[in-house]
């Protein structure tokens, strides 16, 4: 998210979004562009470029919806949204919706019939649409593969309140839910139980595959690499430090031995 709203910043809203005039109002409604327009707003954009569809909100919405689901990267939020329309507009043309029951039914439901567009099962295209109740920063994290599906899916049950507490633990804590983690706090949520205090005790647990991590100020390692390195340059640097300074000790034990 970061990259686009730099993005928009610096070149504008290339594609513009895709409206449709809400009745009897002024508004619009945004059928496509979600994020770009979430992008818009973070950057202080005020006005974006739109496509005014003044169609049958449900025909264009389905239409749209399949034209961008076939396109060749689509993240997590904007499916996520695209089912959500998709749904909705299937339903008000009499379709069914029910996506809670896991009962077998011999009627083709509309989770079925939206995840055909992309081979997707009811349950998938069900876990996608609850993606549309989580907050946008933690919709960020997924689209940047940070947070898998079914960890975003038991998030989203919690309130914005408790969701911003999980995102600000992560960022104290410089991790990620795990979908245990994410079960646990659901669950809690559920039961009434589940506080600010709580979740930063149950984020701060140490995953069973977590491996230990060192982290370094990067005050203290002004003016002892190069400047412009990446990231992923200042550990290799870092590690490529470590072993010469390794091989110097291993020499001057020899050379005490001696």
């Amino acid at each position: 998210m970061n990259t686009l709203i730099e993005s928009v910043q610096t070149q504008g809203i290339l594609s513009p979004l895709i409206v449709r005039p809400i009745e009897n109002t002024e508004e619009y409604e945004v059928i496509s562009g979600h994020r770009r327009l979430h992008a818009a707003v973070k950057a202080g954009i005020t006005e974006v470029p739109a496509l005014i569809y003044a169609l049958d909100r449900d025909s264009a919405a389905i239409a749209v919806v399949d034209s961008n689901l076939h396109r060749e990267h689509i993240l997590p939020s904007e499916k996520a949204f695209a089912y959500k329309l998709k749904m909705e507009a299937l339903s008000h043309q009499g379709k069914r919706t029910d996506l809670t029951s896991t009962q077998p039914v011999a009627k083709l439901r509309t989770g079925d019939i939206v995840g055909e567009t992309l081979n997707e099962s009811r349950e998938t295209v069900r876990r996608f649409i609850r993606l549309t109740h989580l907050i946008p920063e933690l919709l960020d994290l997924m689209d940047e593969g940070k947070i898998a599906l079914m960890v975003g899916e038991a998030l989203s049950y919690l309130g914005d309140k408790e969701q911003y507490a999980v995102l600000e633990q992560c960022e104290v804590n410089d991790c990620t839910p795990s979908y245990a983690q994410a079960v646990e706090m659901k669950k809690r949520y559920q039961d009434g139980q589940l506080s600010a205090d709580m979740i930063g005790e149950i984020l701060s647990r140490e995953k069973a595959n977590q491996k230990e991590t060192i982290k370094i100020p990067s005050v203290r390692l002004e003016g002892k690499i190069p400047s412009g390195y990446t990231v992923q340059q200042k550990e290799d640097f870092i590690v490529k430090a470590v072993d010469h300074y390794n091989k110097y000790r291993a020499r001057q034990r020899d050379r005490d031995s001696r």
